[in-house]
């Protein structure tokens, strides 16, 4: 049995959310909470937030312990892409983009 949780278009380039989520892949619950509230990335708030989410969704929908919990499957794609435009000199403009996460992480009982 597994739970799910996921957060869709949140403000950070995946390719950072990525770095995070290979820290915590596998570990217990407690152990990738401990890593997320102590490692100094951005990405780490949307993480715990989404971890916790996880949790709660194994506890009150499928009645699983948590401390048996470990997170089974984490992963990120890219969401869509806010294009904006910096004035540059010359009458120039440089395109910048504002890139943004799908998150998805999974959390399974112990076998």
């Amino acid at each position: 049995m597994e739970a799910r949780a996921s957060v869709t278009n949140a403000r950070i380039a995946p390719r950072k959310v990525k770095i995070v989520l290979d820290l915590i892949r596998g570990k217990d619950v407690e152990e990738a909470m401990a890593i997320l509230k102590y490692t100094p990335k951005s990405a780490c708030e949307y993480l715990e937030k989404l971890l916790k989410s996880a949790v709660a969704n194994a506890e009150n929908n499928f009645g699983m312990d948590k401390d048996n919990l470990v997170v089974s499957e984490c992963y990120v794609s890219p969401g869509p892409i806010m294009k904006r435009i910096m004035p540059r000199a010359q009458g120039r403009a440089y395109s910048i983009n504002k890139r943004t996460s799908n998150v998805t992480l999974v959390v399974s009982e112990k076998e």
